[in-house]
């Protein structure tokens, strides 16, 4: 058995799935759902014809240019979970209908239920990949077959379970601003630095409102902070990498250094509750975004976005300029700011010396 796995590839480990598939996953995610809310406000913000009108109807349903990218977004997961986990192609394009009919049994837990479902698939299709003489009939029969019957099975209760979770964390955060502030903006912002995906976190829990905006206040915290205090070493190179791209390329540096941690992390304990309790900072855009932290900006996209929708359906007034204070300090002007300080104290402490957090 052994032999058999090790010649299909299949490996069963935390790093496989819990790092490798959840992070692809949430590419999938940015490349279908966050995408396509992205293009609806653009176009709905700059009144673009084009964006705003349907450009097809499916079943009864009018689908704009972004309503069509995320609605693929099941697909779009399982076929990124799949070329993760090195699908051959049959499999590989198999995991469409994989992808589709987990996201939908699954519900608004779709995503995790997806990560489930499309893993399974997966490795049962590369197990019987090349195995026959009829491999075009019988490996997307089987992944189809697998990826259905699970969907069936197990994506309902654990999308159920996904929403339970995220509304329990949601429900939480409104009751305790300041302490679930504090816990949920260091747990996802320390998500985003370590080798998992905190957006896939955020999108599998469907963490959004007070609770994503505590997240998105740690993810900054982790992402500015990192970009800041190791400007010496890396200059303006490490600052953008780190700052709009990830944190997690400080992962070998932490290994070696765990105390370089210490200041973006503090800060992030700070300016979560800031962000829940002072400015009532919400992501009520879509739920990846509240794990995307500055990378590419998405995070602060993503709260715009639900500024928007908020308005548009009526539950906010409009977009105050405190709104706008609130996004510019929690997202770039206090991590920097407070990991900066943080930092100097550490470093004078000798607990972290030049050169370990050079990249």
């Amino acid at each position: 058995m052994k032999e058999f796995l090790k010649r299909k590839d299949i490996e069963i480990s935390l790093k496989r799935y819990g790092i490798d598939a959840l992070g692809a996953m949430a590419q999938g995610l940015f490349c279908s759902l966050l995408i396509g809310t992205i293009i609806n406000t653009v176009g709905t913000q700059f009144k673009i014809p084009f964006l705003m009108q349907s450009v097809a109807t499916i079943a009864g349903t009018e689908y704009t240019v972004g309503g069509l990218a995320t609605a693929m977004s099941g697909p779009a997961m399982a076929v990124a979970i799949g070329y993760a986990l090195k699908c051959p192609p049959l499999v590989l394009f198999s995991m469409i209908t994989v992808g589709f009919a987990a996201n939908a049994l699954g519900g608004a837990g779709g995503p995790l239920a997806v990560l489930f479902v499309a893993i399974i698939a997966s490795e049962f299709g590369k197990a019987v990949s090349k195995e026959t003489k009829v491999d075009i009939l019988v490996t997307p029969l089987v992944t189809i077959a697998v990826g259905v019957f699970f969907s069936w099975l197990i994506a309902p209760p654990l999308g159920r379970a996904a929403m339970a979770v995220g509304n329990v964390i949601m429900w939480a955060t409104e009751l305790q601003p300041f302490l679930m502030g504090i816990l949920v903006s260091v747990l996802v912002g320390m998500a985003l630095t370590l080798p998992i995906s905190s957006a896939a976190i955020c999108a599998a829990l469907g963490l959004t409102g007070l609770a994503g905006g505590a997240a998105v206040a740690g993810c900054c915290a982790q992402m500015v902070g990192f970009a800041v205090i190791s400007f010496k070493e890396n200059k303006w190179g490490g600052l953008v990498s780190q700052g709009i791209g990830t944190s997690m390329l400080q992962m070998g540096n932490i290994i070696k250094n765990p105390r370089v941690w210490i200041a973006p992390t503090l800060a992030s304990a700070i300016t979560g509750p800031i962000a829940t309790c002072i400015f009532r900072l919400q992501m009520n855009g879509a739920p990846v975004s509240s794990g995307m932290g500055t990378c590419g900006l998405v995070g602060q996209i993503g709260v715009y976005t639900g500024w928007v929708n908020d308005v548009a359906n009526g539950a906010k007034a409009g977009i105050t300029g405190f709104d706008w204070l609130g996004l510019v300090l929690i997202s770039f002007v206090l991590p920097a700011v407070l990991s900066f300080i943080i930092h100097q104290v550490v470093v004078k402490l000798g607990w972290v010396k030049e050169g370990d957090l050079k990249l």
